[in-house]
């Protein structure tokens, strides 16, 4: 376990969020001073938070949260995260990590070359950035200056959880995401699970799609 920097609370609002024309859920945003890596992650406080809330880290996907992207499923997994955590009480932490942390652009030039064959990780090798560039330091200090010790994470990402216990936050189960696997976004949820361990489990019918 590693002692990272004190973060602290800088502000928190009231933001009700609704998803697919669903019903708004109440959430409370809340922003921090003092992160490690110096962006702009925002918390939502979710229903009634208990001593081992539910928890997502959810890295922002402007393509798929925003605009409904079928090449991932970050859209779907943020919208579920947000109804799931609303009913048993905890946190969303958007983490502002396009791209697994490689940016906008980069992520678009490596969906062209995804085009043409590779894989979402091999691509972003063939652009000489890190298959993964997220680093969850900034995510354990925003739970610690909530005063959240202890989580289930509600993740399909081992690292995720790995990353959060070296940070000193313990995790005490990785709860999974549903799957929102479709014939556009299978070979990518496919190399989630064969290049890092993802716990998805791909529908049958799709995988002709992903060899």
């Amino acid at each position: 376990m590693t002692t990272v920097a004190a973060a602290e609370v800088r502000t928190r609002v009231r933001i009700p969020l609704r998803f697919d024309g669903g019903p708004a859920v109440e959430a409370e945003a809340v922003t921090f001073r003092g992160l490690a890596d110096g962006l702009e992650h925002l918390a939502f406080v979710l229903g009634e938070p208990g001593p081992v809330p539910l928890v997502r880290m959810h890295s922002e996907c402007l393509t798929g949260d925003v605009f409904g992207s079928a090449r991932c499923d970050c859209g779907p997994q943020l919208g579920e995260s947000v109804a799931r955590i609303a009913e048993t009480g905890g946190y969303l932490l958007y983490l502002r990590q396009e791209g697994r942390g490689i940016g906008l652009y980069n992520k678009l030039d490596a969906y062209a070359l995804q085009d043409d064959g590779l894989d979402t990780y091999a691509a972003n090798a063939a652009l000489g950035l890190p298959e993964d560039a997220r680093d969850y330091t900034a995510a354990a200090q925003m739970l610690q200056a909530l005063g959240v010790a202890r989580v289930d994470l509600l993740s399909n990402n081992p690292d995720k959880a790995a990353q959060l216990t070296t940070g000193g936050v313990d995790v005490r189960e990785r709860v999974r995401t549903g799957v929102f696997a479709t014939e556009t976004n299978v070979r990518y949820l496919r190399a989630k699970v064969e290049h890092t361990g993802h716990s998805l489990t791909l529908p049958a019918g799709l995988g002709h799609i992903a060899s």
